[in-house]
């Protein structure tokens, strides 16, 4: 994610470290060389390409285009902020459960049950960082287990939803040796089902893309406006036609490769959310529940923050 001061005039004009321009360069040069191709051609042989449509077909197409990119960047920003806020109640259900284990399972008798649950807590949090990022995330689980729920855990098809349930039964086992009643019981499951429900909503994210077709008709539709658009302007416009062109491009071009980006919140762009310094943050919730240094907080590097 990117995390930068205002910008001034000059910022705006000439940054590019975060822009979304050098992704979409090649594909505004390649327009802005046809529209070169098409005013020469036009000036030299005018008869050849008999350029007399206009601009009216592409103020229409134009705008329809620009309306369809509007309802896809919606779309998209939606999955990113929704992802954001699932990360953000991940960090608040830490620190609720972090807060009640310490206060619900008081005394040196339940030292070992508490450090047991809060290490998973951050285990948890690993593992549904990993599956989010495509890594493995039975291995990003292991430093916060013991050994023998490492193994256990190998063998389960969702590693972080398996990490909850060695929290349930290690609760349920306090339950059934009168440690905790049913009522306080009630209370640690409340809170595990929150981060059971921020899974699944972060794994549904992750699993329904929008619609394939949908995105494929506004690059197609991109594409052919950008590379027709000189053969309206270069009448009208002569050699200012391929500057405009560029423009466009940029506009059209730069709103695509943006969607493309927040569709997918939980990946490494520069616009995805920043997931490793929100597990730091959950980290730092754990170990100083644990009464451990915690390690210092990520920082952006060059404004990008992951």
């Amino acid at each position: 994610m990117i995390v930068r001061p205002q910008p001034g005039l000059l910022a705006i004009l000439f940054t590019l470290h975060g822009s979304i321009l050098p992704q979409v360069a090649l594909k505004i040069l390649f327009v802005t060389v046809v529209a070169c191709f098409v005013v020469a051609a036009e000036q030299h042989w005018p008869e050849l390409l008999g350029l007399n449509a206009g601009v009216a077909p592409f103020t229409l197409v134009g705008l329809t285009l620009s309306i369809f990119l509007s309802f896809r960047n919606n779309a998209c920003y939606e999955r990113w902020w929704e992802a954001r806020k699932q990360w953000g109640l991940l960090v608040v259900a830490t620190r609720g459960l972090a807060r009640t284990t310490l206060a619900l399972l008081p005394g040196p008798e339940q030292e070992a049950r508490r450090r047991r649950i809060l290490s998973r807590l951050a285990g948890f949090a690993h593992s549904l960082h990993a599956s989010l990022r495509s890594t493995n995330a039975h291995v990003a689980a292991v430093p916060w287990l013991p050994e023998d729920e490492v193994q256990a855990l190998a063998a389960h098809p969702n590693p972080a939803d398996g990490v909850l349930r060695y929290v349930a039964a290690d609760l349920a086992d306090a339950l059934r040796a009168g440690a905790i009643s049913d009522v306080l019981y009630g209370v640690f499951e409340e809170k595990l089902d929150a981060l059971s429900q921020m899974q699944a909503a972060c794994e549904r994210i992750k699993g329904t893309p929008l619609p394939f077709a949908y995105t494929l008709l506004i690059y197609r539709t991109s594409w052919l406006y950008c590379a027709l658009l000189p053969f309206g302007l270069a009448t009208s416009l002569g050699w200012a036609t391929p500057l405009l062109t560029a423009l466009v491009a940029y506009t059209f071009f730069g709103l695509d490769a943006l969607g493309d980006e927040l569709e997918e919140p939980f990946g490494l762009d520069a616009n995805d959310l920043p997931l490793n310094a929100l597990l730091q943050m959950v980290d730092s919730i754990v170990l100083d529940a644990l009464g451990e240094p915690a390690p210092p907080l990520i920082k952006p590097e060059r404004y990008v923050l992951r």
